[in-house]
């Protein structure tokens, strides 16, 4: 059984919307960042970011026990696994790098940009226009990418993959981003494709 270290963000949700989809049995254990237990030195000897999500798996390469942090490399891992949302290197290398470009552009982009509008627009203990205008804009900008991206498109790279997995979670928290989802109507469509589907509804909703 996976352990699974997280708390209700985006970016924990990523793991949990994969575990679920691939059919994994996984544990849960709650790293409340609200109070400071990402910094406790238990979770630092397993994410030593001090960032959730992590996880070990008991079963890892060659039968050995195996720590991750950081959520794309925890994607990646679960796809290699399993065999399953990512597609093969050897045998489909085109949509392999389809799909490890997307998940770099969530990682590098969509992920911390729209974090930083969260951050302006919604916690901030001093409204600072500035950075309001800044990350809210460049919100838009990245939900227009994608938006082009997805038009024709049922999903981010054509199947179902790792990057919906990844994007989806930041993507439902438009609100904080000042964002109309309408706006966008393929995202729009997208988001309530993968809304529809049992394992991403069980995800969203870990920790309970």
């Amino acid at each position: 059984m996976i352990d699974l270290y997280t708390w209700g963000t985006p970016n924990g949700r990523k793991i949990s919307i994969m575990l679920e989809a691939c059919e994994l049995a996984y544990r849960v254990h709650q790293i409340n960042i609200l109070k400071d237990e990402q910094f406790s030195p238990e979770f630092l000897g397993i994410s030593p970011n001090n960032r959730i999500p992590a996880i070990i798996d008991p079963d890892g390469p060659s039968g050995e026990a195996i720590k991750l942090f950081e959520s794309g490399a925890i994607l990646i891992y679960l796809a290699e696994k399993t065999g399953r949302y990512m597609p093969d290197r050897k045998t489909d290398p085109q949509r392999y790098y389809q799909v490890m470009q997307w998940l770099m552009w969530q990682m590098g982009g969509f992920g911390p940009m729209l974090g930083q509008a969260h951050h302006f627009r919604r916690f901030a203990k001093q409204k600072i226009a500035y950075g309001i205008q800044r990350y809210s804009a460049e919100s838009q900008r990245l939900w227009g990418v994608l938006d082009r991206q997805l038009a024709g498109r049922d999903f981010v790279c054509d199947q179902l993959s790792i990057a919906d997995f990844a994007i989806y979670p930041w993507a439902m928290r438009y609100a904080w981003q000042g964002i109309d989802p309408a706006s966008y109507p393929a995202v729009h469509a997208w988001m309530q494709r993968l809304a529809s589907m049992a394992f991403v509804d069980k995800g969203m909703a870990v920790p309970d």
